[in-house]
């Protein structure tokens, strides 16, 4: 039996968040899934270890929509593509038509799919539990794991020094957006008051973008220097076994506080203006609020008014 799942978002959360639904699709039917994702999202990276997903198959649209499955063409060559597979099931995690007309003209005899036209308001774990309950009969939880071959995770404890009597930290300084990157004077007052009480190691998470480089660079700059190692210059699956040998993880609304708790890593969550869901969706996650704030969601931008003493706070609650 070939069996398609189709994730249709662009981010590397979102295909986290979806993963425990697709591999309970595999644990179903007993069988590996093939999953239809966006480069973006870095699965091929991310999942290389899972004996869920039988191949991952990139679907190439992109925002100058020149991609190779953008338009009209491009959606007759994803039929074509999809057609050479000879899939007995596909679900799809979207209420589109265009993916439902595609399927159906890909020959694929049996469709499951989100209710058509319904994408509005829709909760983004809500919808993809119900639809694994409506349709399968099984319940499944919002607890993704992402597992890290054993051999890599003991070469990285190697290469970089990392000992079990320090307090090794996953700094996750990048993010997506302005308005969720907290300033590097909070991450360094939580590594004053941290290095004042342990012995740590700080391993700083971000992208290549022009602003989180300055957050990084002025980190870097600081007295705790020698504490810390910069992981940009690494993919992804290079830095998995990283954060997999991290005590804790503190990081922004951004990928990494996705991939931490995803690995099993406790991740304290700086939420600033994105809704608290995603940075409480799984039990490893510990979501700090701006001051003075009950929730958040679009437009708090609550990013000035992260408190570094709540997240050392929190950081020891965590540790005891």
């Amino acid at each position: 039996m070939k069996i398609l799942t189709i994730q249709n978002r662009i981010g590397i959360g979102d295909m986290v968040i979806f993963l425990p639904f697709i591999e309970a699709i595999a644990k179903k039917f007993a069988t590996p899934v093939y999953l239809l994702i966006k480069e973006s999202s870095k699965a091929s990276q991310i999942l290389k270890s899972n004996k869920n997903i039988k191949e991952i198959i990139i679907l190439d649209r992109t925002n100058n929509k020149n991609g190779y499955h953008d338009g009209l063409l491009g959606s007759l060559n994803l039929i074509k593509q999809l057609k050479t597979y000879n899939f007995d099931k596909v679900f799809v995690f979207n209420s589109s038509l265009r993916y439902n007309l595609i399927t159906r003209l890909a020959l694929i005899k049996n469709i499951y799919q989100y209710p058509l036209f319904k994408k509005k308001n829709q909760h983004i774990i809500f919808a993809a539990q119900n639809f694994l309950q409506s349709n399968l009969g099984i319940k499944v939880d919002s607890n993704p794991n992402i597992l890290v071959d054993e051999k890599e995770s003991k070469l990285v404890q190697s290469r970089y020094n990392i000992l079990s009597n320090q307090k090794n930290i996953l700094l996750g300084i990048g993010g997506s957006g302005p308005t969720k990157r907290i300033s590097p004077e909070t991450f360094l007052k939580f590594m004053e008051d941290c290095s004042n009480k342990y012995s740590c190691k700080f391993f700083l998470a971000t992208g290549k973008n022009e602003e989180e480089q300055k957050i990084l660079k002025k980190i870097l700059d600081s007295k705790f220097k020698v504490q810390c190692i910069a992981l940009d210059e690494l993919k992804l699956s290079e830095t998995l076994p990283v954060i997999k040998n991290c005590t804790i993880a503190i990081c922004n609304d951004s990928s990494f506080s996705h991939l931490s708790a995803a690995v099993g890593i406790p991740t304290i969550v700086l939420m600033a203006d994105t809704p608290l869901l995603y940075g409480s969706y799984s039990p490893q996650m510990y979501p700090i609020l701006p001051d003075g704030e009950e929730t958040v969601t679009h437009d708090t931008l609550g990013k000035d008014k992260i408190n570094p003493k709540k997240i050392f706070e929190k950081f020891q609650d965590i540790l005891n």
